[in-house]
């Protein structure tokens, strides 16, 4: 019998709070999928504080990490490098560990969001709306950066959001016009729309849907469907769902911590169907 151990690969996300992530159950599908028993993927409620701290305890069988709010800017000091595309949002959302020992950042939050719209059709857009002005509204200006052929009208409740909207367009090359919340409805005459507002704050938009809408990116997964998702549909209207975008920016991280490639998709977004069903 052979004395050698197997080492084994660890990943993990981190976040506060984090209890609730469904990227434990995507990862060890894919790890499933691809036949890597000796894989591990695990969840760590790791605050902006405690995250310095963690990093300089991992040692060499970590692989990766993916990384949710509030790390996502706080996690760059700490790296060797960033891609080009995390530091077009100055956001990250995976690391990967090198056989170096270098650490590097990325943002698969964009290419995901492409992704999960070109599965739906969606290749290019005369024009589109962004519902809200946080974060992930800043990573949806850089996707739209890529297939809006247009103005971006983003719908706001302050002028120092407003501002900062005005001000991720001008660096990510969108023209962004801005909008105050009250006049939110009338982002639905856009043949794109990207909601990524909290849960609950386009419930009352949600009778404002047209006739024939486009496209809707509601990026929420729980609970699903949203209010504005499910009128959505009803109308006949293209929906995606947070759901595609967690599972097309997880395939990306599975392909760059692990280097296999294809990641298992289907099996991804299977596991996580089930559990959204099961809670």
């Amino acid at each position: 019998m052979s004395s050698e151990v197997q080492v084994r690969r660890r990943a993990a996300v981190l976040g506060s709070p984090i209890a609730h992530s469904l990227s434990p159950v995507l990862h060890r599908a894919a790890y499933a999928e691809l036949g890597l028993a000796d894989w591990e993927y695990g969840r760590h409620e790791i605050d902006e504080a405690a995250l310095p701290g963690f990093m300089e305890r991992l040692d060499g069988t970590w692989a990766g990490l993916s990384l949710t709010m509030p790390l996502k800017r706080a996690v760059i000091p700490l790296l060797d490098a960033i891609s080009d595309t995390a530091a077009s949002v100055e956001a990250v959302n995976t690391v990967v560990f090198t056989e170096d020992g270098r650490r590097t950042g990325d943002n698969t939050d964009i290419p995901g969001m492409l992704a999960a719209l070109r599965e739906r059709g969606v290749h290019e857009v005369e024009g589109a709306a962004v519902l809200g002005a946080g974060a992930t509204a800043s990573s949806a200006l850089a996707a739209l950066s890529r297939i809006c052929t247009g103005e971006v009208t983003a719908y706001v409740r302050s002028e120092a959001r407003a501002a900062e909207m005005r001000g991720w367009g001008e660096r990510l090359g969108v023209t962004v016009r801005t909008a105050d919340w009250s006049k939110a409805a009338a982002a639905f005459e856009a043949p794109l729309v990207i909601a990524t507002t909290p849960a609950g704050t386009t419930d009352a938009l949600a009778a404002a849907v047209p006739e024939r809408p486009g496209t809707l990116f509601d990026v929420l997964y729980e609970p699903w469907p949203t209010a504005l998702a499910a009128a959505w549909s009803v109308r006949g209207g293209a929906v995606v769902g947070g759901l595609d975008l967690l599972v097309h920016q997880a395939v990306l991280q599975v392909e760059q911590m692990t280097g296999r490639s294809p990641a298992p998709l289907a099996a991804m977004r299977a596991a996580g169907e089930a559990a959204l069903g099961g809670r």
